[in-house]
């Protein structure tokens, strides 16, 4: 008599699990539906595996709604009907091993709905995917690269990033330069772009790269923030071996690597996850909370706890396997609020009757415990752009948790008031003042984004009034002023040499402008700026607290001049600033200051070699008794047109 087929639940409690074999317990599906199996992307998905004795690739993904699921791929000719997978246990995954199938094996799941329709899906947990327009998953084993970054991630662990410089290089690969090789799309790969990226990070000075769009996204308008594969460093540049590769290197010359992370929303694509088992399995069922009306994309249920583990894991998994030092969280106010981008009918209230998302609070929460009390050194950044509390709070004090917070209403002032005519400066003064009125009340990221710089919202240099010679002037003054501020700091590339066109990521910077003199000298000034903030503790050690700012005259609306000091515990080397935002030369401009000593000159934003008229000023100079602006000692200069005057004492 012939023995009935083993269920694969048999088959793991009765037999001896081999080394390398790749299967799900009833443990793992437990934890799952508990949404804290941190590790279900080493179960789910596709994963070489051996079983009695043959290699080939265990197969596994959760479709609970489903009549059945097939494998097809490459390997079987995309036949429909030869690789059915088994349905284990009562969640609802899906497992198959099929002998035999290697890496770089095109494949999707094939989904029968019970209403009889056919769907056919990209693996939610797929580690590689076919290039655009392509859009199926492709096999891979990201477990072979040999990583040399040991000296780094230790030291990483051990940092307080709050007292540690942090000056953000906020990248897009795909346009930040073209290959040379005459191709369309001219794309550098992962490891092209790592050797000339660490080349320019290094010479500018900065901590941190921030990548856009490397999980895998199908339209390139989107810049990578509409997903369709969440555990796959996008085909465009390269193989995940490849992306290793960059890391690696970028840590081997000690710079951080921050992702853009996009847990708020997703692509709609017929491929991705959307209705993925014929039913809303990842979204929430009700449109008016699962869908975003103006932005075309569906919301994840942060409610369920698969799709809750899903997420988290997947922040895990770019920590873990590709060593990532930090993340950037996308769209966190469409998160945390019902009635985002919505008007009256397209929301539901919480169950007390306000617009909160209670259920994404509590993601939050769960996320920044996990991957902050895990990895310590890590950095979870809120793009946050209202005044919701304790964004960085911590989660024991009803905080969300994040490490830092983009403050989004610095940004605004500060590109609203250098935009405006030096005339009516004046009448705005405190724009540029106000956000050290709450700045203690979490810990801020200064952004000058991507986002500031496309659609018709102009380049930085081109928001500035003027001709050409003015516009670069006021850019020198108004970054001078950002790196003075408390705040960690982020430019956008391109920004730092006076790019003149809006961003596109379908063509990259306008390198040629190095040439020019306002933009070499644009360059050269901004790289001064940032081995001036790396080199002087004061200027990053205290950014949260009154201690590490202090203004010495914050009220001069007349002549828009702005004048402080930032300090660190020791008392030394403390840094000074005096910025004249108007194209008025003050002569014998007094500045209230602190002690009776030499005040030395360290930058000049006027400088001919930034692109300034050389207008010169004291290299050290004496203060003397008297009061001034509060203060019992007082220096005096000629302050020149547009410049920013920096001084340690």
């Amino acid at each position: 008599m012939a023995r009935k087929k083993e269920t694969t639940k048999e088959r793991v409690k009765e037999t001896k699990v081999e080394e390398n074999q790749v299967f799900i317990s009833e443990a793992d599906q437990y934890v799952f539906g508990q949404g804290t199996h941190y590790d279900i992307y080493k179960k789910l998905g596709a994963h070489p595996s051996v079983e009695n004795g043959v290699k080939g690739m265990f197969f596994g993904v959760w479709a609970p709604h489903a009549a059945s699921v097939h494998v097809i791929g490459t390997f079987n000719g995309w036949n429909e009907e030869q690789h059915k997978m088994e349905k284990i246990g009562t969640i609802g995954i899906y497992t198959l091993f099929i002998p035999e199938v290697g890496e770089n094996e095109m494949y999707k799941y094939l989904i029968h709905t019970p209403e009889g329709e056919k769907l056919y899906k990209a693996d939610p947990f797929a580690n590689y995917a076919e290039m655009r327009p392509g859009n199926a998953s492709k096999t891979y084993d990201i477990s072979k690269f040999k990583w040399t970054d040991d000296t780094w991630m230790t030291s990483r662990n051990g940092k307080d990033y709050n007292k540690e410089p942090v000056a953000i290089y906020e990248c897009h690969i795909g346009s930040w330069m073209k290959h040379p090789d005459g191709t369309t799309e001219g794309f550098y790969n992962y490891r092209e772009f790592a050797d000339r990226i660490v080349e320019y990070l290094k010479e500018m000075k900065y901590t941190h790269v921030e990548l856009m769009g490397i999980a895998e996204y199908p339209y390139d308008g989107s810049w990578g923030y509409q997903v369709t594969g969440y555990y796959a460093p996008t085909a465009r540049y390269g193989t995940p071996d490849d992306f290793m590769y960059l890391i690696n290197n970028l840590h081997r010359n000690k710079i951080g690597v921050i992702l853009d992370w996009v847990p708020a929303h997703f692509a709609t694509d017929a491929h991705g996850l959307g209705r993925f088992d014929g039913q809303c399995l990842f979204e929430h069922p009700d449109p008016r909370i699962g869908e975003h009306p103006d932005w075309g994309t569906k919301i994840f249920n942060y409610g369920k706890n698969e799709v809750r583990n899903f997420l988290i894991a997947n922040a895990l998994f770019w920590i873990k396997e590709y060593h990532i030092d930090g993340i950037r969280v996308d769209a966190v106010a469409s998160m945390l609020y019902l009635d985002y981008g919505k008007r009256d009918g397209q929301w539901v209230p919480n169950k007390y009757g306000g617009n909160e998302n209670l259920e994404a609070i509590e993601f939050f929460k769960h996320l920044n415990s996990v991957v902050c009390g895990t990895y310590p050194g890590f950095l979870t950044i809120a793009e946050e752009s209202t005044a919701w509390p304790k964004v960085t709070g911590k989660v024991e004090d009803d905080g969300l948790g994040f490490c830092f917070k983009w403050n989004m209403g610095w940004m605004h002032d500060f590109c609203e008031y250098m935009k405006l005519d030096p005339y009516f400066r004046k009448n705005n003064h405190y724009a540029m003042t106000f956000a050290m009125t709450y700045n203690n009340s979490e810990n801020y990221i200064l952004p000058l984004s991507h986002d500031e710089v496309v659609h018709l919202k102009c380049s930085m240099v081109n928001k500035m009034p003027g001709y050409p010679v003015d516009k670069y002037a006021n850019l020198r003054v108004g970054y001078t002023y950002m790196f003075g501020h408390s705040g960690k700091k982020l430019l956008f590339m391109g920004q730092d040499f006076g790019q003149e066109r809006e961003w596109s990521e379908e063509r990259e910077l306008d390198w040629f402008l190095l040439a020019e003199e306002q933009n070499k000298g644009m360059h050269e000034y901004v790289k001064e700026l940032l081995n001036m903030y790396r080199k002087y503790p004061a200027l990053y050690s205290i950014d949260n607290d009154w201690k590490g700012f202090v203004w010495l005259n914050a009220d001069d609306c007349d002549r828009s001049v702005y004048s402080f000091y930032r300090r660190d515990e020791t008392g030394k080397n403390n840094i000074m600033f005096v910025i004249n935002m108007t194209p008025m030369m003050w002569e014998d401009y007094v500045v209230g200051v602190p002690k009776k000593k030499k005040y030395k000159l360290i930058l000049n934003s006027d400088e001919k070699r930034f692109g300034g008229n050389g207008h010169e000023i004291p290299a050290e100079i004496n203060a003397v008794k008297g009061e001034c602006n509060f203060q019992k000692n007082k220096i005096s200069f000629d302050l020149p047109p547009y410049t920013a005057a920096v001084f340690v004492f």
